[in-house]
């Protein structure tokens, strides 16, 4: 039976810039092609590089942000399933949601875990222990057990989950969903590729932090083994910072935004990501497997994006070891045509998206017929919506007079 599906966004998705965009994206599309009616809402502005939502048949529409216009509108539209972009919209919107349309099922979709790449974050600035047990990690997980379902990218950050004895019949794992990749032939082969490269959205500190790594650590002992070889960067909002790294004389070369990520990483031997922290499935590294195109990364790169295959080139924290086995990768051709083939297996077992569509929506049907009996065995969560929420709404609720009077 179809569905009245509202989508609400933190901001207007953006594929081309981050893989966060990529997700809600695929989500959509695994909603329409339900058969469901999607609608996308958003209080963010709209960029050049917004996705084109109605182009696929999605209704848009612009929301303010603590302005009691919501509940009229969200009450009129009175969607059967809400998807809330990230724990910072659910804290926003969520309270409105339950309130105007309570049987309404709640999803979150996480991205990534936030608290787990704050934690590695600030560890890795002190170069100290990781502290899961912050801010960030009780605002994340009170939103997931507000919610109904709250949709997890990564195997790793499903363990990380269970670790704090979230009930599993609040988590649904669904990674980023793919088409079946089973050779190479559409791609530049090992012999018309040649150089590095990287590329991220450089508002996304992770991203930010390994370019500096590159930069000033990997890149300048690479060259020294690899001398005819450049490092092509790409990326999406590019800051003054980043493009002054350009540096022809030392093959260190910064392009700008990649019209098609997956086009510029297809050209290259090598995607060289060495991850400093971060949290997630990385969508980098789907695109470079989409391809045909090893990786090199750090252990935290790899987590929960392999389970117990092989890797599609080089997994490590040691920079000899990363030197050594990036030079071998490099130039041994039938070790680069492994690690390519590794990279398909991880597709096909881990992300192909007939793997998930149909289960997904079958899980959904369930919830739906056994909502009030899900909500109660989830009496955490009801809680945490009649206390945690309270502040929530009556700070929206001031911020929303206080604006008034302006």
């Amino acid at each position: 039976m179809a569905r009245k599906v509202l989508f609400i966004g933190l901001v207007w998705p953006e594929p081309t810039s981050s893989a966060a965009g990529t997700r809600i994206v695929q989500l959509v599309e695994l909603f329409l092609a339900n058969g469901d009616e999607v609608h996308f809402a958003s209080a963010a502005s709209k960029s050049e590089f917004s996705f084109n939502l109605p182009a696929l048949g999605v209704k848009e529409h612009t929301i303010v942000l603590n302005h009691s216009s919501f509940d009229t509108w969200i009450a009129e539209l009175n969607p059967n399933v809400v998807v809330f972009d990230r724990f910072m919209i659910e804290e926003q919107y969520g309270w409105r949601v339950r309130q105007y349309c309570p049987n309404c099922l709640s999803i979150l979709d996480t991205e990534d875990l936030h608290f787990l790449r704050y934690a590695r974050q600030q560890a890795s600035k002190r170069n100290g222990e990781i502290n899961l047990f912050n801010d960030v990690t009780k605002r994340e997980i009170a939103s997931i057990m507000r919610c109904d379902l709250s949709l997890i990218i990564s195997l790793k950050e499903m363990e990380v989950l269970k670790s704090f004895n979230i009930s599993e019949h609040l988590l649904y794992y669904l990674p980023f969903l793919e088409e079946n990749i089973n050779s190479a032939e559409h791609y530049m082969s090992f012999e018309e590729r040649k150089d590095f490269v990287f590329i991220g959205n450089y508002l996304h500190e992770p991203n930010w932090q390994t370019l500096q790594y590159l930069k000033n650590t990997i890149w300048p002992l690479l060259s020294r083994e690899i001398p005819q070889a450049s490092l092509h960067i790409y990326g999406a909002y590019m800051s003054e910072k980043v493009t002054q790294m350009h540096n022809e004389k030392q093959k260190f070369i910064v392009h700008g935004r990649a019209e098609n990520a997956r086009h510029t990483i297809a050209k290259h031997r090598i995607l060289l990501a060495p991850l400093k922290f971060g949290a997630g499935a990385k969508g980098k590294f789907i695109d470079a497997m989409q391809t045909g195109t090893p990786i090199a990364t750090s252990s935290v790169g790899a987590e929960g994006m392999m389970m117990d295959l092989s890797w599609p080139g080089v997994t490590t924290d040691d920079i000899d070891t990363l030197l050594a086995q990036v030079v071998e990768l490099y130039h041994d051709r039938e070790k680069w045509l492994g690690a390519q083939q590794s990279g398909f297996e991880i597709l096909h077992q881990m992300y192909a998206r007939n793997h998930f569509e149909k289960a997904f929506m079958e899980q959904l049907e369930q919830l739906e017929t056994e909502l009030s009996a899900h909500r109660k065995k989830n009496f955490l969560g009801e809680i945490f919506h009649h206390h945690t929420l309270q502040s929530t709404k009556y700070l929206s609720l001031w911020i929303a007079e206080k604006n008034k009077s302006r």
